[in-house]
C-alpha cells in the first residue's frame, strides 16, 4: 500500500511522514521530489520550468520507482509529496492503479493564517518564500479537486503526533 501525504509546503508532510513510519510496521518513507532532483540533475538541463513536476517524465518515474521499492521491500510505502495539479495526480495514482497497488491519499490542511505563522516561524528551514509562493495554489486545489479527492486531516490543533496516529488509524493500524 501507498499512504501518500499532500498538503502544501510547510503544512508537515516529512514531519508526519517520518512518525506515521514508525506507526506502521514494515513501513518505509519515499520522498518522491528526490526523483524531481536527479531530473534537475540532467545536462544539458531539460526545458525550464518552476516546478519539475510539469517534465513528463517525472509522474511515471515516480509511480515505476514507488513499484520498485515496494517490491523490493513489501510493506508500506509512505510518500510525503505536495500535487496541486488534477492531471498529475490522476496520472500518478493511476499508474499505481495499473500496478494493483492501493493508495489512501491523505491531505494535511490547515487554515492559511495557521499556515503562514508555521512557515515564518519555522526553526528548522526559517521563513520561506518558497513556501508561501504555494498557498494561492494550494488554497485554489483545495477549493477545486483536492478537498473532495483526498482524505482531509485539519492539523489546525493537532501536533505531528496526534496527525499521525490519526493517519495510522485511518488505515487500521491502531
Amino acid at each position: 500500500m501507498i499512504v501518500w501525504l499532500n498538503g502544501t509546503h510547510g503544512v508537515g508532510k516529512t514531519t508526519t511522514a517520518k512518525l506515521v513510519q514508525q506507526l506502521i510496521p514494515e513501513s518505509h518513507v519515499f520522498d518522491a521530489e528526490k526523483v524531481g532532483e536527479t531530473l534537475m540533475d540532467v545536462h544539458p538541463g531539460l526545458p525550464e520550468t518552476e516546478n519539475f513536476q510539469h517534465w513528463p517524465p517525472w509522474r511515471p518515474l515516480v509511480v515505476e520507482t514507488a513499484r520498485r521499492i515496494i517490491d523490493y521491500t513489501g510493506g508500506t510505502l509512505i510518500m510525503p509529496m505536495t500535487i496541486l495539479v488534477e492531471a498529475y495526480w490522476r496520472e500518478i495514482s493511476d499508474g499505481f492503479a495499473a500496478y494493483d497497488i492501493p493508495v489512501r491519499h491523505f491531505l494535511l490542511h490547515t487554515d492559511t493564517d495557521t499556515l503562514r505563522e508555521r512557515i515564518m516561524g519555522d526553526a528548522v528551514m526559517g521563513p520561506s518564500g518558497f513556501r508561501l509562493d504555494y498557498l494561492v495554489p494550494y488554497d485554489e486545489a483545495f477549493r477545486g479537486w483536492l478537498g473532495v479527492e483526498a482524505d482531509m486531516i485539519d492539523t489546525t490543533g493537532l501536533t505531528p503526533t496526534e496527525v499521525g496516529i490519526t493517519i495510522a488509524d485511518a488505515i487500521g493500524i491502531a
